[in-house]
């Protein structure tokens, strides 16, 4: 497939690296332009360009940067994209320590993927949120493994949830559906399943444990 990736941190940056190795056609941007991303596409393969060009043709596109600067992204961010492209977002918000208060999360009650949503003006599947990055590189398994990890992911659109199945069993890891972006609150950080890197039954386990209550040290 043709894959977008806008932000080139850990989950970015090691995104890009398996899909690129599993021979997708992987463009990558970041908010400091496509020269300092030379080394990540040297290294991979992946073609760096302006944030406005990520989304041309792609098929699937993840956003993975700080949830305070989702509104930064500049209008038409997916203009170009393929018919049907789905978008997938691994934010997670943290009020003290990076994003500030956001209004729509603490007094409307917004999920973190929901309030994401409303700004990208895009369906989402929220997925790899809760995930080690260096686990993207280490972690895979082949498809029945004892030892294969199960990454939840949460979304209104099933078709695009389907697509994002397939890619998270692509790069080796099973999913458990977590619900609509309503119900995502349970893998959001602070959960139970934040972090835990386990089977099927574990992580089904621990989102059914969450609490809807965000823990103070997630609240602005």
């Amino acid at each position: 497939m043709k894959i977008g990736i806008i932000g080139a941190g850990h989950i970015g940056g090691n995104l890009t690296r398996r899909l690129t190795a599993l021979g997708h056609d992987v463009s990558v941007a970041n908010s400091r332009g496509p020269e300092t991303l030379s080394a990540l596409a040297g290294e991979t393969g992946a073609t760096a360009v302006p944030v406005s060009e990520v989304a041309r043709g792609a098929e699937v596109i993840v956003v993975t940067i700080p949830l305070k600067n989702v509104p930064d992204l500049p209008a038409g961010v997916f203009d170009g994209a393929a018919e049907g492209f789905t978008v997938i977002e691994t934010g997670n918000y943290y009020p003290q320590q990076r994003d500030g208060r956001i209004a729509g999360i603490e007094d409307e009650g917004l999920t973190e993927s929901r309030w994401t949503e409303r700004r990208l003006g895009r369906p989402v599947v929220k997925a790899f949120n809760g995930t080690y990055a260096q686990h993207i590189l280490d972690k895979p398994r082949p498809a029945g493994a004892p030892d294969r990890i199960a990454l939840p992911i949460a979304g209104d659109d099933e078709g695009a949830k389907k697509t994002v199945r397939s890619l998270l069993d692509e790069l080796g890891f099973d999913v458990v559906d977590a619900g609509g972006l309503d119900e995502s609150w349970r893998q959001q950080p602070g959960t139970p399943v934040y972090g835990l890197a386990a089977g099927t039954a574990e992580v089904t386990a621990a989102l059914a444990a969450a609490s809807p209550e965000r823990p103070a040290e997630f609240r602005g």
